[in-house]
């Protein structure tokens, strides 16, 4: 494989998310981090979408855009609940694990 992501790829709903989510998490150790992440989600959505349209030899279009903007809203939202998720999980392991080693104290 000699590309890891492709604009095809991106313009997909699973590409756009995967890479929305990794732009988004890379950007909050940047001055870009103190912005509403939902917003910077959907800004990124919006450029990807519509550079996957322009770089995937679509033809740029009113309707197009529009339907990109309307999609990056998806894509913005879908991206944000999956970081929520993954983040919510690592905090309950983390909450399980604690309770487990206080339990093993007070049997110990």
């Amino acid at each position: 494989m000699s590309e890891f992501v492709t604009w095809e790829a991106l313009g997909g709903y699973a590409g756009a998310v995967m890479m929305v989510t990794l732009i988004t998490q890379f950007l909050k150790g940047t001055p870009l981090g103190k912005w509403n992440s939902q917003l910077v989600a959907y800004v990124i959505a919006v450029v990807l979408l519509i550079g996957a349209e322009i770089f995937g030899r679509q033809p740029v279009t009113v309707q197009g855009v529009t339907l990109c903007l309307l999609n990056a809203v998806i894509v913005a939202l879908a991206a944000n609940g999956m970081y929520d998720a993954a983040a919510k999980a690592k905090r309950r392991r983390a909450i399980s694990m604690r309770n487990k080693r206080q339990k093993a104290r007070c049997q110990g």
